[in-house]
């Protein structure tokens, strides 16, 4: 799958000149913290949350970039939190409007979850797999979520899959090298990221795609999600193109 997706990356014809990422990751932190600096109702945050997604998606289409990748739910989250189940919602109605949205199926935009999603709610995995199986098909885009997801599980869930082939007889432990963790990691099938937007207050890639990220470009913009907008992601991607 990974060679395929690479394939298709190299026999597109971009209409920019200017060198454009291949696969652009982005964090969506702060949507809380914007939510009571703003005064905003926590379900209207979450809605511009999902407002932001979709803008910037048309951008990826507009831009050609191939691969978009959404942090959008650790793990760790508090669940215990008064505000978690208006998130799921949040998360519900999104993976059901992506599912039916024009934009989605008129530029033929695959849609992947990455993470342990389906240990959420059944109302919420409905919707991530309606959205999955709508999209199934498509390959001229890609939009990832990572949603329920730990980096540092990722890999540990990496290693339990090649023990169990090394258990089974498939692999040899002498062969194991890093192409065979890629082969089983969640984004097995995606390039690693050339950019990495991190929004919020926090310094830190907190574990977001930890394996394929080690020589992924790193741009903070010290903004809440819900503040997140063109010329941010514009001046991320001119940040980029300067090289190191």
């Amino acid at each position: 799958m990974l060679e395929s997706v690479k394939s298709m990356i190299e026999k597109r014809k971009y209409s920019l000149k200017i060198k454009v990422p291949k696969h652009i990751a982005i964090t969506t932190d702060g949507v809380e913290k914007w939510a009571l600096k703003n005064n905003v109702p926590f379900e209207d945050a979450y809605k511009r949350d999902f407002l932001i997604i979709k803008s910037t998606v048309k951008l990826m289409v507009k831009l050609k970039i191939p691969v978009l990748s959404f942090y959008i739910l650790e793990k760790n989250i508090d669940r215990e939190s008064e505000h978690y189940p208006q998130l799921l919602d949040a998360l519900v109605d999104m993976f059901n409007e992506l599912s039916e949205s024009g934009l989605i199926h008129e530029n033929k935009i695959k849609i992947s979850v990455l993470g342990k999603w389906y240990n959420l709610p059944g109302r919420v995995v409905d919707s991530i797999k309606k959205a999955i199986s709508e999209t199934g098909g498509y390959d001229s885009f890609f939009v990832n979520f990572c949603i329920n997801y730990d980096g540092q599980e990722e890999i540990v869930d990496a290693i339990k899959l090649i023990g169990m082939q090394i258990k089974n007889g498939r692999i040899d432990p002498e062969l194991i090298d890093k192409d065979i963790i890629k082969e089983n990691i969640y984004s097995s099938y995606f390039l690693p990221p050339d950019l990495m937007i991190k929004n919020g207050s926090r310094k830190e890639t907190s574990g977001f795609l930890l394996w394929d990220s080690v020589n992924t470009k790193l741009y903070f913009t010290n903004k809440l999600w819900p503040d997140f907008d063109r010329t941010e992601f514009m001046d991320a991607i001119k940040d980029y193109q300067k090289g190191d």
